[in-house]
């Protein structure tokens, strides 16, 4: 039984290797705008499974995992910023307070279906204006919840974090392998 990624993320991709190189990517497009959730863990969930489950109709005899991330700054969703405005809004909102980054997954299997959401609390340092609109320029924000990366030069904006930091990044790693192995998956030699 082959392995999927139903994501086009090339973090996910890399992190995903982190368990194992033998998995293909087969991503399927769903319209994220038009689902919703009770809060922005549950959201985060929610798009997971979708997407988890359009792949998992073209390769039902495989394992597919699904994933999807979101800020989560005071009960607001902070997605993908869609210009520089945005990103440097959200990054306004982030400066000099905690937020949380939510990862839902989501992996369907031969023996099953298994979700979680995995949380990580983030706090960013008071960020000057200037540097936060030095960062937005530099295109970084643009493919990341919340407009940062954790593991490229965000990395000098933030204090600390409580939990898991490939979360922030957008694949709990460990988490991931736990539910493969409880679906029972086992890694190819």
């Amino acid at each position: 039984m082959a392995l999927f990624l139903a994501s086009a993320s090339p973090r996910r991709r890399e992190l995903l290797a982190l368990i194992t190189p033998h998995f293909s990517v087969c991503t399927v497009p769903i319209e994220e705008e038009k689902f919703t959730a009770d809060s922005p863990a549950q959201l985060a969930r929610v798009l997971a499974t979708e997407k988890c489950r359009a792949a998992a109709v073209l390769h039902p005899q495989d394992y597919v995992i699904g994933a999807d991330t979101v800020v989560d700054c005071d009960g607001s969703v902070l997605g993908k910023p869609r210009d520089f405005e945005d990103a440097v809004r959200m990054l306004r909102l982030l400066s000099d307070r905690e937020h949380l980054v939510d990862t839902g997954v989501c992996i369907i299997g031969p023996q099953g279906i298994l979700q979680d959401v995995q949380t990580t609390r983030v706090r960013f340092a008071p960020v000057p204006e200037q540097q936060l609109q030095a960062y937005a320029a530099t295109g970084e924000p643009y493919d990341k919840a919340g407009g940062y990366g954790i593991q490229g030069w965000a990395a000098r904006f933030i204090t600390g974090i409580d939990g898991c930091y490939y979360n922030v990044m957008g694949f709990p790693v460990r988490r991931v392998y736990e539910m493969l192995c409880r679906l029972g998956w086992t890694p190819e030699k």
